[in-house]
């Protein structure tokens, strides 16, 4: 089954033009007033919850769809699983029931994963260089050295961690990681 996705950003916008076409050629239309930016788009959702294998989703452009290649492609993966197919009518390249639609979605995936991973590259470098200039990651701790050293003396000495949280005025977890 053919089965369509319109979608405009506003409310004040029309689906009119998308409708028209997709009601040539799809036997069932989700229609949504959502900004492509946003993931969490209800009827989208709906669709792809919805997909049986050889379903194939229709669009009438890629960017109703999606407004980025990583989106586009987390969505096309999506559609794969569920072992249907996807088509955009004004991009004809971009259609998983061709051999040939196939192969680019795969080229745009290979390139996706590529700069995932030189944005991997770089954060792992900065955060390297960061920590070589002594910046600190993560939560800042709630005691400081001379209070983790009074408290473990506290739980040396038989003080109940309940207690020595009170004293210090943090969560009993902290004092628990400080008596390991």
């Amino acid at each position: 089954m053919n089965i369509g996705y319109a979608r405009v950003s506003t409310s004040d916008q029309n689906l009119d033009l998308q409708l028209d076409v997709l009601k040539k050629d799809c036997s069932r239309i989700f229609k949504e007033k959502a900004s492509g930016a946003n993931r969490a788009r209800p009827e989208l959702q709906r669709l792809l919850d919805q997909l049986r294998p050889e379903d194939t989703v229709v669009v009438w452009k890629l960017d109703r769809l999606a407004r980025s290649t990583r989106d586009l492609l987390e969505i096309a993966d999506t559609i794969h699983k569920k072992g249907a197919s996807f088509r955009s009518l004004s991009e004809p390249w971009a259609n998983t029931t061709s051999h040939a639609g196939k192969m680019i979605m795969t080229i745009f995936a290979g390139i996706a994963e590529f700069e995932r991973d030189l944005i991997l590259d770089r954060t792992s470098a900065g955060r390297c260089a960061a920590q070589k200039r002594g910046v600190q990651f993560g939560r800042p701790s709630k005691l400081t050295p001379e209070q983790i050293t009074l408290a473990r003396r506290l739980l040396k000495e038989g003080e109940e961690v309940r207690d020595v949280a009170k004293t210090f005025k943090v969560h009993r977890a902290t004092i628990y990681r400080l008596a390991n």
